[in-house]
């Protein structure tokens, strides 16, 4: 692995060939192990969502505008089309109150990304921003491919990673900016959607890392991402349904919910 080709590419181009070179590997968990509780607490929001499948039949504007952003999210983009899931999930973070008071979800923050000498961009689709912090606490990557297979979904969750390389060194630079100790290793958490439905990341990010990536090196110790995808009860037909049943809609929004502590919010 250590002899694998190191280039100085934008983190938007990362592939599973990527994280092998750069000594990081994924670790699918179950829900007790991922969010560390063995029962999801229940989702807060409106019992209208839990409990009506289409906004035609909503009688609260903002829940009708909540599922239509999820119908529209089920849309594949085109080509450069920008899809419907950032609109979705700065309206879902809204909904859910991970936006709220100091947080604010904000699209299209451009980073860069240090990599084999060169500034690369590091493009975020949709991310948690702490304005007391001044940092980012939360990352959304698009999988714009998620009808086409599973090597694009592959592909999402390394760009998401090398994403969370990209922010974890702005954050550490705004500290710097600020007077404030520059921090060793952080948890970035992290969230891959395809159409509707998310993965959630835990992604331990560490100097050693962003060194590595920074000279084109092997790192000699592993990052191992922790990973989960909610259990639902038709795996078969997740993708194309998404959070549009109920009970999918009911375990996804409690996954969102225990989610929040591991942000920090």
């Amino acid at each position: 692995m250590a002899n694998l080709i190191h280039s100085a590419k934008t983190a938007g181009a990362w592939t599973t060939a990527d994280l092998d070179s750069y000594n990081i590997t994924l670790l699918p968990q179950n829900a007790a192990s991922f969010f560390d509780t063995q029962h999801l607490p229940q989702s807060t929001v409106n019992p209208e969502i839990l409990s009506v499948q289409n906004a035609s039949d909503m009688t609260i504007s903002d829940n009708q505008l909540l599922i239509n952003l999820l119908d529209l999210a089920m849309i594949p983009a085109h080509g450069q089309e920008e899809s419907a899931v950032t609109d979705f999930m700065v309206y879902l973070f809204h909904t859910l109150h991970y936006s709220s008071g100091h947080h604010i979800a904000q699209t299209c923050r451009d980073f860069q990304l240090y990599i084999c000498g060169k500034w690369r961009q590091a493009k975020i689709n949709v991310c948690l921003f702490d304005c007391h912090q001044c940092n980012m606490i939360l990352l959304v990557q698009e999988d714009k491919h998620f009808r086409d297979g599973g090597m694009a979904q592959a592909n999402a969750q390394a760009q998401l990673i090398a994403k969370a390389v990209a922010a974890f060194s702005w954050n550490n630079r705004q500290r710097e900016e600020a007077g404030q100790p520059l921090l060793e290793s952080k948890i970035i958490p992290g969230i891959v959607m395809k159409g509707s439905l998310p993965t959630f990341f835990k992604i331990p990010v560490t100097q050693q890392l962003v060194t590595a990536i920074m000279h084109g090196q092997y790192p000699a110790e592993p990052t191992i991402v922790a990973v989960h995808f909610p259990d639902l009860s038709q795996p078969n037909l997740n993708w194309s349904e998404g959070m549009k049943p109920l009970d999918n809609r009911k375990h996804v929004l409690n996954c969102y919910e225990a989610f929040k502590a591991i942000v920090g919010i």
